[in-house]
């Protein structure tokens, strides 16, 4: 809808809220391959949103429309309220900051992030200031007279961060900027880009293939999978009740289980794998899975409880029997593969949740493992 000074607003909670980005079914076409279908979202004005996806998914393609590096074959596209199909990358208010940091070399880091302001023709006098305000920012204070190949990877990341917002642009949009670096250092940044977006308050756009910077960062996720969005919701509703089997795979360590719908109420699924029977939640009740059809259980390998014998497991609605295939030792946790005969010999995987106080199962060993009801989400094939 729109707010009385002609932007767009939307009802959020108890609340409306103003919309800083709105894209409406939005495809993209290149020589009849579709990138990007009938997309279709809101953002609010503050809120960073993370757009995830694996390779080939139409999340890039989808940040390059919004940036108008490229133009949608349908749909439109909102900032702030205001149509910008017409309107070319520099006349939208956008910070962008990319994998490639796209620095000049020749120039210091104080120069780098003054040069948007004298491109816009910024006051000369105020210039300095600003540009050290916002060097400050990124923790780069008495940095700005070196050169670009005199910093460290995440200081020249720091620097196209004040670069890309020291002109205060309504939207930021990242593409992909920390896949290049360590994890280390990657996992830093990621604390430092949701530090920033928070102290200044700008929208902002990131565009990642990495789940946990997603879950890091965002305040909502966008799934992306084959050109369609896949789901849209808060990193917490996108990890625990993903909306189907694509989502449950791409975030997190889920296992599937298959089998045929026994029974369908209540917003809750019974599968029959073998013999055995698997509870759980229907994923999406707009379509629930039909009796006597296939369907798949999905279960998050932090969700399974493992110990040597059933009593220990017996507070849970679900308890089988296996055998450990493999045992992978990741520091903070060990990772088990574990055949389950109940399952027509399945291998699930669980994470040992306490591998300090506990020693390293060996493989062959036979153990239990068990979960509730609440932990398996049950989707339509």
């Amino acid at each position: 809808m729109q707010d009385p000074a002609g932007g767009m607003a939307a009802e959020i909670g108890d609340g409306t809220v103003d919309i800083a980005v709105a894209v409406k079914n939005v495809s993209m076409e290149f020589d009849g391959f579709r990138a990007v279908t009938d997309a279709s979202f809101d953002l609010p004005k503050g809120r960073f949103l993370t757009i995830l996806g694996p390779s080939g998914s139409g999340k890039t393609t989808l940040l390059r429309l919004i940036a108008g590096f490229q133009k949608p074959t349908a749909g439109e596209i909102f900032i702030n309220g205001r149509a910008v199909i017409a309107e070319p990358p520099h006349r939208r208010s956008i910070g962008m900051v990319f994998q490639k940091l796209a620095l000049f070399p020749h120039m210091t880091a104080a120069e780098n992030v003054a040069f948007p302001l004298k491109m816009r023709r910024w006051d000369a006098r105020k210039i300095p200031d600003l540009v050290n305000q916002y060097l400050d920012l990124v923790k780069l204070g008495g940095y700005g007279s070196r050169h670009i190949h005199e910093l460290s990877g995440g200081q020249q990341q720091r620097v196209a961060i004040a670069r890309a917002l020291v002109f205060r642009p309504d939207l930021l949009l990242l593409d992909e900027p920390l896949a290049a670096l360590d994890r280390k250092l990657r996992e830093e940044m990621q604390l430092e880009f949701r530090r920033i977006q928070r102290e200044l308050g700008v929208t902002t756009i990131n565009v990642t293939h990495d789940q946990r910077e997603a879950l890091v960062v965002s305040d909502e996720i966008i799934v992306m999978d084959q050109g369609e969005i896949q789901q849209k919701a808060r990193p917490t509703a996108t990890y625990r009740q993903p909306r189907n089997a694509f989502v449950a795979n791409f975030i997190g360590v889920t296992n599937f289980v298959s089998g045929t719908v026994q029974s369908v109420a209540g917003g809750e699924a019974t599968l029959l794998r073998g013999e055995t029977p698997i509870h759980g939640v229907v994923g999406d009740e707009r379509t629930p899975p039909v009796q006597g059809s296939e369907a798949v259980g999905a279960i998050r390998a932090e969700q399974i409880r493992i110990a040597a014998g059933p009593e220990q497991l017996s507070g849970l609605g679900t308890v089988l029997s296996g055998e450990i295939r493999d045992a992978i030792f990741e520091g903070e946790r060990v990772v088990y593969e574990i055949a389950v005969p109940a399952l027509l010999d399945d291998v699930l995987r669980v994470f040992d949740h306490d591998p300090v106080g506990h020693a390293q199962l060996d493989i062959g060993a036979k153990v239990h493992l068990g979960w509730n009801a609440r932990d398996v989400v049950v989707f339509g094939k």
